[in-house]
């Protein structure tokens, strides 16, 4: 068809929907001028999709209300049943291991996560100076950051007597952060030294901003002029740290302090400490604190321990009952958990050292699927993950499918080792449930591409509300059958 036919058609399109509006118009004249007073229009019921409406403010709040009621009334039969629990004393003398063996095993593990800290700043200063050579230098780092991980696995598995759960907990989850930020340090200085290496030859690039100012500013003092697009120095802006004067003691141990598990060489740092933002963090921690731990004690430790009997039945009824149950307190206390550690906790730390960059969850509870949840609601291990783990497996020349199947694995590790190792209960259940969540982010993504976003979120919801007290249930039942088989039996 030529152009002229293409415009005719147009043409007569665009007549007849002006027709079809003239037409519309006059017939609404019409039902006006009747002498019956017509109340009637083409409309579409709220709840239809097409009436575009949007306002659910009141079903929001009738919602939040009836989940409130029901809350309150599972609190109200937990304290008839079970009376108040919550004992203060108990907690202080779990958290301060006080029922561990002789020796204090947990604090020896603390005091000793020095040692490959010391360890990895020596090797460092000695691939800096040349005095260890490249690869013998990162075989060490390799050797010591394994050895790291290791030592709670080994030390808990043979001595795991002399270790209370809570002391155990909290030395996993050290070495655990050891592990990542130690990596992100290696892995940094790697790449200064690197640029340092082709330091007459190499292209400017982001990782070596820090080097590019130092030559530029080198031009400058030589009377060269600037480069374009680099400011002339200011003497009132402080001088960025050069790769190695890095190396030092005081700056591994900010690093190890702060709110964050990618190294940098110039951290964004705040001009003050605003005392009144600390003060309401610090309260919050206080009061979160006791909040989750009279929650623990109350209302999550009896649940579990009702589990147990259908559990081990395989009563497909009792167990869901169970689950459903556990599902209230367990979720509320994770949301407490989240808010104490992600918001109270980190911009705590953050403050305290003056540490600028406080972007550390982002709107998680808006992800309308698996990956989104994932990528937003703990900032500081995602950040870790792209950076140390995702981009450099992608530039070594795996797809991006590989990679985010290797992060998976990594983290359904940390998952199950944090679980496994305090429990002295070597299961998969943490591991394989992380990695059940790449099937889960295809379900996710279908549901959020078939019936819209809205769908996409409940599936997340979903999986965070019932996942996690399914596991708890596992994990108790696997820890009470290798350590209290016989007490059980015997009952």
């Amino acid at each position: 068809m030529t152009t002229e036919d293409d415009k005719k058609l147009r043409y007569r399109r665009t007549k007849s929907v002006t027709r079809a509006e003239e037409i519309s118009t006059k017939e609404k004249k019409q039902r006006r001028s009747q002498p019956d007073k017509a109340c009637h229009r083409p409309r579409d019921s709220l709840f239809s999709w097409s009436s575009g409406f949007d306002n659910f403010t009141g079903l929001v709040n009738w919602g939040f209300l009836l989940l409130t009621m029901g809350g309150f009334r599972l609190l109200l039969e937990n304290l008839i049943k079970y009376g108040i629990r919550v004992d203060p004393i108990q907690w202080i003398i779990v958290l301060t291991g006080k029922n561990e063996g002789k020796g204090f095993p947990s604090v020896i593990l603390v005091v000793y996560s020095i040692v490959p800290v010391v360890i990895c700043l020596l090797v460092e200063k000695g691939l800096s100076v040349d005095i260890v050579v490249e690869t013998v230098g990162m075989y060490a780092h390799v050797v010591n950051i394994m050895v790291l991980i290791l030592i709670p696995m080994v030390i808990i598995h043979i001595n795991g007597h002399a270790f209370s759960l809570m002391g155990a907990m909290f030395v996993c989850f050290l070495y655990s952060i050891l592990f990542m930020k130690l990596w992100s340090y290696v892995q940094v200085n790697m790449w200064c030294r690197n640029v340092q290496k082709e330091h007459g030859t190499h292209k400017t690039r982001s990782r070596s901003q820090s080097i590019s100012i130092a030559e530029l500013q080198s031009e400058e003092r030589n009377g060269h002029p600037a480069t374009l697009g680099h400011v002339k120095p200011d003497e009132d802006i402080k001088e960025l740290v050069q790769y190695p004067e890095n190396l030092t003691i005081r700056d591994l141990l900010y690093f190890l302090l702060a709110p964050t598990l990618c190294y940098e060489l110039n951290f964004p740092r705040t001009t003050r400490i605003r005392k009144r933002f600390l003060l309401k963090r610090l309260v919050e921690v206080i009061v979160l604190v006791n909040v989750i731990m009279g929650l623990f004690q109350q209302w999550m430790i009896p649940s579990v321990r009702n589990s147990l009997t259908p559990f081990s039945n395989m009563d497909i009824a009792k167990t869901t009952e169970r689950l459903l149950k556990l599902a209230i307190p367990n979720h509320f206390t994770w949301l407490c958990f989240f808010y104490l550690t992600f918001h109270s906790f980190l911009n705590l730390m953050g403050e305290l050292l003056q540490f600028a960059d406080r972007n550390f969850y982002c709107d998680w509870w808006n992800a309308n699927n698996i990956d989104t949840f994932w990528r937003t609601w703990n900032m500081p291990v995602h950040r870790w993950c792209v950076r140390h783990l995702y981009i450099p497996i992608v530039e070594m020349g795996y797809s991006k499918n590989v990679a985010s199947i290797i992060v998976f694995f990594v983290s359904a590790f940390f998952h199950e080792y944090l679980v496994s190792v305090p429990l002295k209960t070597f299961k998969i259940w943490a591991f394989m449930g992380m990695m059940g969540q790449l099937p889960l982010s295809y379900l996710s993504r279908f549901m959020e591409s078939r019936f819209g976003p809205r769908w996409g979120n409940i599936v997340v919801w979903a999986s965070i509300i019932l996942g996690q007290p399914l596991a708890i249930m596992m994990y108790y039942h696997d820890y009470m059958i290798t350590h209290y088989n016989d007490v059980i039996q015997n009952v």
